[in-house]
């Protein structure tokens, strides 16, 4: 019986040591993504399963363009709808080829939302009836739905969510009638579940999720008085984002995690920090990425991890990655903004690559839950290997 044990133990070893090689041959990297020409500012604020990127930079005339980026074809500004001068980037779908944001539609600051394609260009998905301001925000795994909110008409201002698909933008309304105003932010993967923000007439914001017509409050963390949603899983089971104090929100903000057994759950801050906002989750809801007092973080099941130390090798010396605003869904990439100090100090959006290796659904054996099988997962085995329940 001993022997058997130590033979098994070997062969353990042994496959995490293989497993050191193969990741020391993986090609991580942290790219730049760069700027539009005459400026030195952009950011990044989604990302699909094979690396293609989209967000917002700041042109030579000192205006926001919606960009996507590809490793074959760089930084592409989308331009604007007709009539506009500025636009917004804000998500992609699965394969990279849907991007959806906002686009002003003439100098001042009306917006419309938009839905992009190669093949198409900007499409504008226009507003509701008696509505004058549209914004999108997230899109379905195959870009057939986007979500996002429109602004009412003046002199009764007021702010609704909505779902378009189809052609039809469809309102969604409010969770009841003690809420005045509704955001819609995310999407899952198959453009069922809805989730966004509803305001009371006081001005606290509370998440909901929206299926099929059918409302769920999911409110605060305890001790806070309102909540900001950020993302959610492919399924719609996992909500992120941040929870805060309506009258000193700047100050108080935490990131959370929400799931319906477990409800929401304080992600916490890196040690000595005091706020901290989650802005991404992976499909499968495992890995939770944000910021923790300017430093780009990671959640998993191990804990949060601040990327510029897990990834300091990557890094130049002076380069800070300050926020990671999304994930793959296969949990490969991680995209944010940060400052560049080998590139005439810019700050600029990134892409992390964390496997440099094909991208895959996230995999079976991933133990600690951070989107890649490696020896972390080998050791964890191995150092509980012949535990049992008790």
């Amino acid at each position: 019986m001993m022997q058997m044990v130590h033979s098994r133990f070997n062969a353990l070893l042994s496959a995490c040591v293989l497993s050191l090689i193969a990741t020391a041959g993986w090609s991580q990297s942290i790219t730049w993504l760069g700027t539009l020409p005459g400026y030195d500012r952009s950011g990044a604020y989604g990302v699909s399963d094979n690396g293609v990127v989209v967000g917002v930079a700041i042109n030579a005339a000192g205006q926001w363009r919606a960009f996507r980026w590809t490793a074959s074809g760089g930084m592409q500004d989308l331009g604007t709808l007709p009539g506009g001068n500025q636009s917004a980037a804000y998500g992609v779908s699965a394969d990279g080829s849907v991007v959806v944001g906002w686009s002003y539609t003439s100098s001042s600051t009306r917006s419309s939302a938009f839905r992009w394609t190669a093949s198409g260009g900007m499409q504008n998905l226009g507003t509701l009836p008696g509505h004058y301001v549209s914004e999108a925000y997230g899109v379905s795994a195959n870009g057939s739905v986007v979500v996002g909110w429109v602004l009412l008409n003046q002199p009764n201002s007021t702010q609704q969510a909505f779902r378009w698909a189809n052609g039809v933008m469809q309102p969604l309304g409010m969770p009841s009638s003690g809420y005045w105003y509704s955001y819609a932010f995310a999407v899952s993967a198959d453009g069922a579940v809805v989730v966004g923000g509803a305001q009371t007439p006081q001005g606290y914001l509370h998440v909901f999720r929206w299926e099929n017509g059918v409302w769920r409050v999911i409110g605060t963390l305890s001790g806070y008085d309102s909540s900001y949603p950020t993302a959610v899983s492919a399924d719609g089971s996992v909500v992120v984002g941040w929870a805060y104090d309506f009258w000193s929100n700047n100050y108080t903000r935490r990131a959370f995690r929400w799931t319906a057994s477990g409800g929401m759950q304080n992600l916490g801050t890196l040690p000595g920090h005091y706020v901290s906002e989650a802005y991404g989750v992976s499909a499968n809801g495992a890995v939770v990425v944000g910021v923790s007092d300017g430093r780009a973080v990671r959640w998993t099941a191990s804990g949060i991890e601040d990327l510029n130390t897990t990834y300091a090798s990557l890094l130049a010396n002076g380069s800070v990655l300050w926020e990671a605003r999304a994930i793959s869904p296969n949990g490969r990439y991680i995209v944010g903004r940060g400052y560049n100090a080998a590139a005439n100090n810019r700050i600029e959006a990134f892409l992390l690559d964390m496997q440099g290796t094909p991208p895959c659904n996230p995999p079976d054996g991933d133990v600690n839950g951070d989107g890649v099988v490696d020896d972390a997962d080998l050791l964890i085995v191995l150092f509980n290997f012949g535990n049992r329940c008790p």
